[in-house]
């Protein structure tokens, strides 16, 4: 009778190990995160790091890419791949040993902060429907997307500085946030998406400018394109301003944090509304003075604090939570109720 293998979190290994090379995976894949997660405490910062190794080692296998480097078209979209990230996710949460140190990062992270299955799943549904070949029909859509690879992992950053379980408008907020970081990241990635076979501009958009799927990158489409990055970086703004209500429930460093990340990365779709035209003929950035600008506003307003969005989100947590629920499964797992994992009713 074979022995059943002894849980052991972090698969075993030394959680300074774990810590260390999760460091180094977030130096060399984000630049942008990197810089605000300096601003936290030493415990948060470690546990945000270990996250982080999860999220891009699961891309990286994703796509057949290493730390976001070029997209392997070869690779990228392997349903087997995407099987194998859950497989090796649902083991670190087991605390099995993995012999993969991002998904042994995760183990360590989720004992830790609880960090569940369920938030876990809601992420790798999103490189599920990648793998699929998926293009968005409409703005709802796309806005279920953004929550599988953006917004559940703000939920599990919420989770990572603290955030307790029950605090459901702040976790909601902090699902805010990664909405506004992914709507950003596709008005700016629209040439390279295009390039890798992929589209998030929703068809309903498209057709709106007379634009045949699969066409938007041409010359003659240029100006419809612009209108839409923009209409992007709008919805991004709404749940960013949404979302600063939640940063200011945190702690100052933690807060502080929070907000330099959405300053850097609101720069980011603010460069690609400016660029306008050109604004895919290069990969829209900032500069590290220019991080550093963006962290010295957030001082200031995480000192001055008092956040009221002038204009609700469309689209809300609960919304797009149950949005993924009715969904055609993408995989045969068990899902917890929704009552369990705090969606509310729309008339909450």
């Amino acid at each position: 009778m074979l022995k059943a293998t002894p849980r052991q979190v972090g698969g075993g290994r030394p959680r300074a190990s774990l810590v260390r090379r999760a460091r180094e995976s977030i130096a060399e894949g984000s630049k942008s995160f990197t810089v605000a997660s300096l601003l936290f405490d030493k415990d948060t910062r470690e546990r945000a790091h270990l996250l982080y190794a999860w999220c891009r080692r699961c891309d990286d296998i994703a796509d057949g890419q290493d730390h976001g480097g070029t997209l392997d078209l070869s690779k990228a979209g392997d349903k087997d791949r995407v099987e194998a990230i859950r497989v090796l996710t649902h083991r670190a949460l087991e605390g099995q040993p993995t012999a993969d140190i991002a998904f042994d990062a995760l183990g360590q992270v989720a004992a830790e902060v609880g960090i569940t299955r369920e938030m876990c799943d809601d992420v790798i549904d999103g490189f599920a429907l990648d793998a699929e070949g998926w293009m968005p029909r409409t703005e709802g859509d796309l806005m279920r997307y953004c929550y599988h690879v953006a917004g559940a992992v703000g939920v599990m950053m919420a989770r990572v500085m603290g955030v307790p379980k029950d605090a459901e408008d702040t976790l909601d907020r902090a699902c805010d946030l990664g909405l506004a970081f992914q709507l950003n990241n596709i008005a700016r990635d629209i040439w390279e998406d295009d390039a890798a076979g992929r589209c998030y501009l929703p068809l309903e958009w498209l057709a709106e400018f007379d634009i045949p799927p699969g066409q938007h990158m041409k010359p003659q489409h240029r100006k419809a394109l612009v209108k839409m990055a923009r209409r992007l970086v709008k919805m991004a703004e709404v749940h960013d301003a949404s979302a600063r209500i939640g940063a200011g429930r945190l702690r100052f460093r933690q807060r502080w944090a929070i907000l330099s990340a959405a300053n850097i990365y609101g720069a980011i779709g603010q460069e690609v509304v400016q660029q306008a035209e050109l604004a895919w003929d290069h990969r829209a950035h900032t500069t590290l003075g220019q991080k550093l600008l963006h962290v010295a506003a957030a001082l200031m307003e995480t000192v001055a604090g008092s956040w009221e969005p002038q204009e609700k989100p469309k689209w809300t947590r609960g919304q797009l939570m149950v949005m993924a629920r009715m969904a055609q499964p993408i995989a045969d797992v068990p899902r917890t109720p929704l009552r369990d994992e705090g969606v509310r009713r729309k008339d909450d």
